[in-house]
């Protein structure tokens, strides 16, 4: 069954098109485009120029994902929609301009649909792996326990943490309570996989791809020493140049930092020795979750 997935996130807007056959996933087209619908997230509102790039973001989408005939399409948003007050504006916007419906997911729906994105294509090994995934607005903690799947959903991202000049302090209290909860439940060895836009750059500039290979960035082992060592790269970089350190993509080169200073203090936190890269997350999840539907 051809389906076709949608995320709406705070930093970027992303589709994918795939074929889904048991439960499994192939891969036909996908696509990007930073739109930073988040942008001044911290004003508890939508701005209107940042739901229009979004929306002619979307429709540019649709225009190649009917190219490829799905059954269906799925679209989600998740931390800068559901934290904004306006969001039923943006809402009535995207169904007037496409006839589509969004659906806006809680933290927790999130979380389980990028937990499940990355099970179809990284399979995890033991009990103790935990999902990481930060995000332009929030950070997604996802593992497993006895009482079966665990999330919490920080207000924690990227886009937030740059926007409102929070320090390292401020993110390591933030988190501080989660990844004690995590230390205390997995007991023995964690092994951690990250998905989302600040995972996969990391990787894509430790690789210093030229050009992104996700096949590459896939399944890729950052050390904590590497993500330190990338970390300060950033922060001794001005902002001109920083948009020109390889594998980094220049519309990520704000808020880049925030990112990878919340990556750095989960690994520190949980006294890792690095982490594994998931291409695989919230839009696959999505499209197993659309195809659950249609089969039932």
């Amino acid at each position: 069954m051809r389906l076709a997935s949608i995320d709406i996130g705070t930093n970027s807007t992303r589709f994918l098109v795939a074929e889904v056959e048991n439960d499994g996933l192939s891969l036909i087209k996908s696509g990007l485009m930073t739109t930073r619908l988040g942008q001044g997230i911290n004003h508890g509102k939508l701005l209107i120029e940042a739901m229009e790039r979004t929306v002619e973001a979307i429709e540019a989408f649709l225009g190649e994902i009917a190219t490829h005939n799905p059954r269906a399409i799925i679209l989600a948003a998740t931390s800068a929609v559901r934290d904004a007050g306006n969001k039923d504006e943006f809402l009535q916007l995207v169904l007037a301009r496409t006839g589509l419906q969004v659906k806006v997911y809680s933290g927790e729906k999130e979380a389980a649909a990028s937990y499940h994105g990355v099970l179809s294509g990284l399979p995890l090994v033991g009990e103790n792996t935990v999902v990481l995934d930060v995000g332009g607005g929030s950070t997604e903690f996802i593992w497993q326990n006895e009482q079966g799947i665990r999330y919490v959903s920080l207000p924690l991202g990227a886009v937030r943490m740059t926007e409102g000049a929070y320090s390292e302090e401020n993110m390591r209290e933030i988190m501080a309570t989660t990844l004690g909860k995590i230390k205390d439940q997995l007991k023995g060895n964690v092994s951690l996989v990250a998905v989302g836009g600040t995972a996969t750059t990391l990787a894509a500039m430790s690789l210093g791809s030229v050009t992104y290979q996700p096949e590459l960035v896939h399944g890729y082992f950052l050390t904590t020493e590497e993500i330190k060592r990338l970390l300060k790269l950033l922060l001794e970089t001005n902002l001109e140049d920083r948009k020109k350190i390889v594998g980094l993509q220049p519309q990520r080169a704000d808020i880049i930092p925030a990112g990878v200073t919340i990556v750095k203090n989960v690994v520190e936190g949980l006294s890792l020795a690095g982490l594994t890269v998931s291409e695989s997350d919230i839009l696959q999840g999505l499209i197993l979750e659309l195809y659950q539907e249609l089969s039932q």
